[in-house]
């Protein structure tokens, strides 16, 4: 039986182990935090409930197909729930617009709001929907450093309809020519910051991001995200996988390590850079396999201690996503003016993105975006009460010194106050705040980014770790910092296709 220890027990790490586990493997997780789940947590507090990170469920047949590998139906462990309104958005011209889950109703929305020409919205969705199903096999559903990935008639269709990803300009600039109101622009340029970028230099190609949201679907769930994490570490644990929180890792330790290296040396050939297990203090844990769900230069810079290993080297290179403030807030009152999902926009987009990604300082004027899972899940929040999460994007930590929260904390309300005319200055109750740096502290997220790197150039998604070590035998990589990428189904698709190749090149005997 195959050893594979997990280290972290995000969404990543979980897809993977039950898959292994499924296969036969003795699996251990290793988690540093006192609960598993990684970024999609949960606080509870007086009577408040909230999660953590992501708020939107999208590809739930992702999820489906987890289940049903391991032989189970979802339905029988979650409840997806589609808001009847997947995002309010509020402008500071005043104007107000719906983005319906039903996406006829959402592209006759945008008709009536912005003036648009209903040929070129119907376009759009269709343009996006025709990057979706150009790149999804390739880019998502599959490794990246596998020949098969790209020999194959999907993979045929894609190198032939090359122009049709739209690689070479930036999502502002596609969404200008189909769009003519800056405003509906500006609505569609926030799909960038789904995994930390800036629309003004990501490549439209992540304008899949729509056709995903939009055509197949977004969600939550009964009892929040953190239902998520709560149901696949219960699968986790029926199916034998072994979980033990409030454990950091040290070391990945290798063959070469005069400790534990002469045990492999006797089972296998000789690689003094494959993993044998790994170190917790004075504690060392064997195993054949090692899988990192923690971020990937952290792993590298803290784990191997190797900063000079060719993808090491080109990660330090490459811009970090963005992080984030989140102010996590018991509110005394109701809001029928809000949805589950709002968002107030800045003036000036472009000047927001240039104070995050140039100048590496908070914006001056943010977008603020309003999650309040209490409108959908009752419990989340206590009689006459709402539980707003309440985030701005935030530049990487580095170098950044510390945030000025208060000052912060003061023009958020302010801002909402005069986009939603609700004075919060004494309707807060409760109050928890996550910093960029308290992201780095709980998740080892390094600057806090929230999804590694970021997407700022055409060629990122070849830059993204795969998921496979090619440096070290025995030691793979899943989770938002390696490939596919950041989001829940990427990290749940991150984890499938690592134990996929797990699969494939760890026999039992070398």
């Amino acid at each position: 039986m195959r050893k594979t220890v997990v280290i972290g027990a995000g969404l990543g790490g979980l897809s993977a182990a039950i898959r292994l586990a499924k296969a036969g493997h003795d699996v251990t997780i290793l988690e540093q935090n006192g609960k598993t789940g990684g970024k999609a947590n949960e606080i509870r507090r007086h009577g408040f409930r909230f999660d953590t990170g992501p708020s939107l469920l999208t590809m739930p047949f992702v999820i489906e197909q987890l289940f049903e590998e391991v032989g189970l139906d979802v339905r029988d462990h979650l409840e997806f729930i589609q808001p009847e309104v997947l995002c309010k958005y509020h402008f500071p011209s005043g104007k107000i617009v719906n983005a319906w889950a039903d996406l006829e109703r959402f592209k006759s929305e945008l008709v009536d709001k912005f003036n648009e020409n209903p040929q070129k919205v119907k376009e759009y969705f269709n343009y996006s929907k025709t990057i979706y199903d150009l790149t999804a096999d390739l880019f998502l559903f599959n490794s990246f450093r596998e020949w098969s990935t790209f020999f194959n008639k999907k993979a045929a269709a894609t190198l032939l309809n090359l122009p049709k990803i739209d690689s070479f300009r930036t999502m502002h600039q596609a969404n200008t020519s189909f769009f003519k109101h800056p405003e509906a622009v500006q609505l569609f340029d926030r799909y960038a910051t789904y995994n930390g970028s800036n629309p003004y230099k990501a490549p439209a190609t992540l304008n899949i991001i729509q056709h995903v949201e939009y055509s197949i679907g977004g969600y939550t769930l009964k009892g929040g995200i953190y239902a998520l994490s709560k149901a696949l570490t219960e699968v986790a644990l029926q199916l034998g996988v072994k979980i033990e929180t409030g454990v950091k890792v040290d070391e990945i330790v290798l063959e070469s390590n005069k400790v534990i290296g002469a045990r492999c040396r006797e089972k296998c050939i000789p690689n003094e850079n494959r993993v044998v297990g790994v170190r917790c203090g004075g504690r060392i844990i064997e195993s054949d396999i090692v899988i990192s769900n923690s971020d990937v230069t952290y792993t590298y810079r803290n784990l191997l201690n190797d900063s000079q290993v060719k993808p090491a080297k080109k990660y330090y290179k490459t811009e970090p996503s963005s992080s984030a403030l989140v102010f996590y807030w018991g509110v005394n009152g109701d809001y029928p003016q809000l949805e589950t999902h709002n968002i107030l926009f800045s003036k000036d987009y472009p000047t927001e993105f240039d104070e995050i990604f140039n100048k590496g300082k908070a914006p001056e004027d943010p977008t603020v975006y309003i999650y309040i899972s209490s409108k959908i899940n009752k419990d989340d929040a206590p009689e006459g009460h709402e539980n707003w999460f309440v985030m701005i994007n935030m530049p990487p930590s580095k170098g950044s010194g510390g945030v000025d929260v208060a000052g912060i904390r003061k023009n958020i309300i302010e801002k909402i106050r005069s986009v939603l005319g609700i004075d919060l200055s004494d309707k807060i109750v409760f109050e928890e705040v996550l910093t960029p740096a308290l992201i780095e502290e709980r998740t080892s997220s390094v600057y806090g980014s929230l999804y590694g790197i970021s997407s700022n150039n055409k060629y990122a998604a070849f830059l993204r770790q795969d998921n496979r070590s090619a440096q070290y035998p025995g030691l793979y990589f899943c989770g938002g910092s390696a490939h596919p990428g950041g989001g829940i189904p990427l990290v749940i698709l991150s984890g499938k296709i690592t134990a996929d190749l797990i699969k494939k090149y760890e026999v039992e005997e070398w």
